[in-house]
């Protein structure tokens, strides 16, 4: 054995003790803990699923929320969809959650493109300014004043406008926007493309990743947002599907609906119990984004920690 041999250090003795392989227990112990977690994510779900999937006979034989199904009656989801108050505030929240996300994505990303780029009119003093509401909020008097002031009470406006950039988002966009080479820039200039084509061609191409995901937060927003109805909106038809939910809640009635009995081939006609409905609203208002999430969750990684870091 030569001198550099013997002296020479062993490869596994430099590695991280986070690099080495997990002991048994260890693997037992991570094993428990994910165990642990999804339930307690899927098992709410599933009591909630299954309790608006249950009969007035098998919610008041369990006292209440369902965990193993007995009989299956889906007439909550057919009152809910029938008409009525609980459909009225489902499209309401269609529309404000598909008109909003997409005023705010355009809003986010020219800003966050016009702040990215060193030297624009009033870059600083506008950059302060976002920056200075992680700080300091407007309250709530104010923000009334000025949603009323402009005659935007009672109008589906006040849902959108108000929150239509987040200061977070936006600097998360543009750290992302700053972190494209220069020379990108420099070398569509040259070839004669102004900034709204450069924008198009090479920058949003490039950011698809953080632009889903910023998409993703602002659509999750609007859609469970309830509070400014509270402040805005006082006619029942323009009730987003969050809001009638928590007067559901609050108020521990079913909301208007079409019809008081409802009949279901095989089923007959029955009246569903509340507590059925109030669960068959809250599906409703998990669905969407559960089916959008596994779209865009592959980008998170790639998108908004890969911005936030190299900004």
């Amino acid at each position: 054995m030569s001198a550099d041999t013997a002296v020479r250090p062993r490869r596994n003795s430099l590695r991280p003790a986070w690099e080495e392989k997990p002991t048994l227990l260890g693997q037992f112990g991570k094993g428990t803990i994910l165990t642990v977690v999804v339930a307690a994510v899927l098992v709410p779900l599933w009591v909630v699923v299954i309790t608006s999937l249950s009969s007035e006979k098998t919610i008041n034989a369990a006292g209440g929320y369902v965990f193993l199904p007995r009989e299956f009656d889906p007439t909550a989801y057919v009152v809910i969809f029938s008409g009525g108050q609980i459909t009225d505030a489902i499209l309401v929240s269609t529309v404000v959650t598909i008109a909003g996300t997409a005023l705010s994505l355009f809003v986010t990303v020219l800003a966050a493109y016009g702040l990215s780029r060193p030297g624009t009119l009033g870059h600083k003093p506008i950059l302060f300014y976002f920056l200075l509401t992680f700080l300091i909020y407007p309250g709530m008097i104010p923000s009334y004043l000025v949603v009323t002031g402009l005659g935007m009470k009672d109008n589906l406006l006040a849902l959108i406008l108000p929150t239509a950039i987040s200061a977070f988002n936006l600097v998360v966009l543009r750290a992302f926007f700053m972190s494209i080479p220069g020379e990108l820039y420099d070398s569509a200039r040259m070839d004669g493309a102004g900034e709204l084509r450069i924008l198009t061609r090479i920058v949003l191409p490039l950011s698809k990743a953080v632009t889903a995901v910023i998409g993703l937060f602002y659509a999750v927003g609007y859609w469970n947002a309830f509070f400014n109805a509270i402040l805005y909106i006082d006619r029942n038809d323009l009730q987003p599907v969050q809001r009638v939910l928590q007067q559901f809640i609050l108020a521990g009635q079913s909301p208007s609906t079409s019809g008081a009995a409802i009949a279901i081939p095989g089923l007959g006609s029955s009246v569903p119990p509340s507590l059925a409905i109030k669960m068959a609203v809250v599906v409703v208002t998990i669905v969407p984004a559960l089916v959008i999430y596994p779209f865009v969750q592959r980008h998170f990684t790639k998108g908004v920690i890969v911005g936030a870091v190299k900004g």
